[in-house]
């Protein structure tokens, strides 16, 4: 079970064998720890330590976002304890050969589901530029299996990712002002759910690298690099289209979020939430006058978790788009019913949830690197 707790000024704290989330002396949830996989606390949430330590000793992966759902950390949890593994997975990531084999399966696989639900925006939209790009996409993932290198194979998925966010808006029931992806920051609804979903679904393929015994530093697709976890990005790259592109659409389309759901941190708000009350200061460190623009790091949807040469920053002026507290609570809650819908898993051969099918392509990965299966088999929409 996934706990996503939201009430501001909540404190959770310990009560036996239990957690509770407290506001003003009334219990808002009782969290049962055995049941629990993950944590996601929102914006003013604190822990007491007992409730801390009962985490840290059950191995809930506890996540720190703030209340629009933007990315600041997780607990550390103590290492897999298969160091045989772990040591296979470093060798592995020094591997340039098995790298390059396992990745363009995983390539493969982003590109056919991206390609697969842009086919189903052109046959439910009566329109072609979907279907065109879709295959493009297709005769991009054939490419996949003869990449030489790394650089091609991700020169390839960028190709194919640029092609489809310009035609994923042809799925939409009207204008949202979305053309591109865009998350430093997001500047209209579009990317801002995106930006929400894909930092949801990365957490989800980090406790799934977890539960499948995995250190979640090397990566296959993704470089080894300082302070980031790369194999859940790996993981995560053939879900983006099931989970989270699907479930945006889904919720435009049908209602559940409308324009009225968002809103734009222009200049005075966006120092407000900062915190920057001194008129004088806000003057003196107004970016207008700066030297350089500043990265915007505050607005990350992820730190420093993406490939490099795609999503670059934004430079079109616009102001950060975000969602209003009332409607990130309808995301998280289509997002969880997302996670636990089930469906028969073709390589499984039966039924699994969502949630289920990150688990068990984290464990097809560890299968590859340690030597037990020959290749990866992706999850593939039909």
């Amino acid at each position: 079970m996934i706990a996503y707790v939201m009430t501001q000024g909540a404190r959770i704290v310990r009560q036996g064998r239990h957690l509770l989330v407290l506001k003003e002396g009334n219990i808002h949830h009782t969290l049962f720890t055995y049941r629990l996989e993950q944590v996601v606390l929102f914006g003013n949430v604190s822990l007491t330590p007992p409730a801390l330590k009962m985490l840290l000793r059950e191995g809930v992966d506890t996540v720190f976002l703030t209340l629009d759902g933007r990315y600041l950390g997780r607990f550390a949890q103590d290492d897999p304890k298969n160091v045989l593994l772990r040591r296979r997975q470093f060798e592995m990531s020094g591997d340039v050969s098995f790298r390059l084999k396992v990745a363009a399966d995983i390539v493969n696989g982003k590109l056919l589901n991206m390609a697969t639900l842009l086919m189903r925006i052109r046959r439910t939209r009566g329109v072609k530029e979907p279907g065109e790009a879709a295959d493009a996409i297709r005769q991009l993932a054939k490419r996949t299996p003869e990449a030489a290198t790394l650089d091609s194979l991700r020169g390839l998925e960028g190709q194919g990712t640029a092609l489809y966010f310009k035609a994923l808006r042809f799925g939409m029931d009207r204008d949202y002002g979305f053309r591109r992806r865009v998350r430093r920051p997001p500047t209209d609804p579009m990317n801002a759910v995106l930006s929400l979903l894909y930092t949801f679904s990365i957490n989800r393929a980090y406790a799934a690298v977890r539960l499948a015994g995995l250190d979640p530093a090397p990566g296959i697709l993704h470089d080894l690099d300082y302070g980031r976890h790369a194999l859940p990005l790996d993981v995560v790259e053939e879900f983006r289209a099931i989970l989270a592109d699907s479930l945006a659409l889904s919720l435009f389309n049908l209602g559940v979020l409308k324009e009225k759901d968002f809103c734009y941190l222009k200049p005075d708000l966006r120092a407000q939430a900062d915190g920057q009350e001194d008129q004088e200061d806000r003057a003196a460190n107004d970016p207008l006058g700066q030297v350089a623009m500043p990265d915007d790091t505050e607005f990350f949807d992820l730190p420093e978790q993406c490939m490099a040469a795609q999503e670059q920053p934004t430079c079109d002026g616009k102001y950060p788009c975000r969602l209003t507290p009332d409607a990130l609570k309808r995301v998280i809650a289509a997002f969880s019913k997302k996670l636990g819908t089930e469906f028969n898993h073709p390589l499984a051969g039966r039924k699994m949830t969502y949630g289920e099918a990150m688990i068990f392509q984290a464990r097809q990965l560890r299968n590859v690197i340690e030597g037990k299966a020959s290749r990866y088999e992706p999850l593939l929409m039909r």
